[in-house]
């Protein structure tokens, strides 16, 4: 009998790791004595944001590779960068996320994307072929200008003068000069693992939506969508792609766009991960998949680990059963996409603290009580 463990993170509570870790301590918790032939495979996943690189490394037997970035602000930072044979897996919110900013520091006019292209150097310092980047957690809104310029390329005024590339200066640009950008990132496929499909401009963009949890005030949004649209203009006029209305370029306070205007392909996060690790070979053939990540409501469907694994799962025929530290409304879809039970982990009554603290021993006792008729 074959189980599969392919959760995402439990956040602040358990990585993919850890989490697909305690489902099989359950699993042999329940099962090790009645089943003879019990193969308990563990594939932890992630749908592009957070834990991305973490989850590919693991499953492909790579390595974690620290990279001396700028975070948003401009202040020296670690990212990381994940490094499986000729693959670089990078995390946008690694170099540049919202997370290691505090609220009162915020500054999306000034907030710059620099970081991010000091990653990709990493990359490319490192001499790989194909680089995915996890798109999402971002503490900017400069349409990617800034890891443009890291690389190479050079913002003009009217006048020729170098623009800096930050969000309250793209107005004036005239110009993107791309004489100077990095020549390797010819070579170098990019994939954008990226469930967003807003565009960059516009009362769906990335400004209007995103913005406000980053800083943006209500009476900044047409300025800044403004900038974008001006260094949209000369994004497009470099590179000769027209990004601005592509589904996801709105993706990470616009990088989404920059990131296509300098060839890269947007995939679903979640299948591009299940791809990465290896999850269908894993799945096919299975008795059971189990799955889950901190919180089961209805925004799981809009691809979500869960969602994901249970489309691949249902495709193999096999069937499914998900875990959550909260199940919220909405859960329930889940049964039409193929899951047979989703199981929430956390006692009744337990505080939030508490519930996160004792994520793996609660995941573990819910994945062998859920299993426990099958003995």
């Amino acid at each position: 009998m074959r189980v599969v463990c392919a959760p995402d993170s439990f956040k602040e509570s358990m990585t993919a790791a850890e989490a697909a870790a305690a489902m099989a301590r359950g699993v042999r918790r329940a099962l090790a004595r009645a089943v003879a032939d019990l193969d308990v495979r563990t594939v932890p996943m992630a749908d592009g944001g957070e834990g991305t690189t973490e989850a590919v490394v693991d499953a492909r037997g790579g390595r974690l590779v620290p990279a001396r970035v700028r975070d948003a602000l401009g202040r020296p930072a670690v990212g990381v960068l994940g490094l499986v044979d000729d693959l670089a897996v990078i995390e946008v919110a690694s170099a540049v996320g919202l997370g290691v900013i505090a609220p009162a520091d915020r500054d999306p006019l000034r907030a710059s994307s620099h970081g991010v292209g000091d990653l990709v150097r990493a990359a490319l310092d490192a001499g790989v072929a194909r680089l995915l980047v996890g798109l999402g957690g971002s503490a900017t809104n400069d349409g990617g200008a800034g890891m443009v310029a890291a690389l190479g390329g050079v913002l003009r005024d009217a006048t020729g003068r170098a623009v800096p590339a930050s969000p309250d200066h793209l107005a004036g640009v005239a110009a993107l000069d791309l004489s100077g950008l990095d020549p390797r990132l010819a070579d170098v496929e990019i994939t954008l693992a990226c469930d967003v499909t807003n565009r960059l401009l516009g009362p769906s963009g990335a400004t209007a939506v995103f913005g406000p949890q980053k800083g943006v005030r209500a009476g900044d949004v047409a300025l800044l969508d403004a900038a974008l649209a001006t260094w949209a203009d000369a994004l497009e006029a470099a590179t000769g792609r027209a990004v601005r209305t592509l589904p996801g370029s709105g993706a990470a306070g616009g990088l989404g766009a920059a990131f296509l205007a300098l060839g890269a392909a947007r995939r679903p996060g979640v299948e591009v991960v299940a791809e990465a690790v290896g999850l269908a070979a894993a799945v096919a053939g299975a008795d059971l998949v189990l799955t889950g990540e901190g919180a089961i409501d209805e925004q799981t469907l809009a691809g979500k680990t869960p969602a994901g694994v249970a489309a691949l799962a249902l495709r193999h025929g096999v069937p499914v059963l998900a875990f959550a530290g909260r199940v919220g409304p909405g859960a329930d879809l889940l049964l039409e996409r193929g899951v047979a039970r989703v199981v929430g982990i956390t006692p009744d009554g337990t505080p939030p603290a508490v519930a996160l603290r004792e994520g793996p021993g609660n995941l573990e006792r819910a994945v062998a009580a859920a299993l426990a008729d099958r003995a």
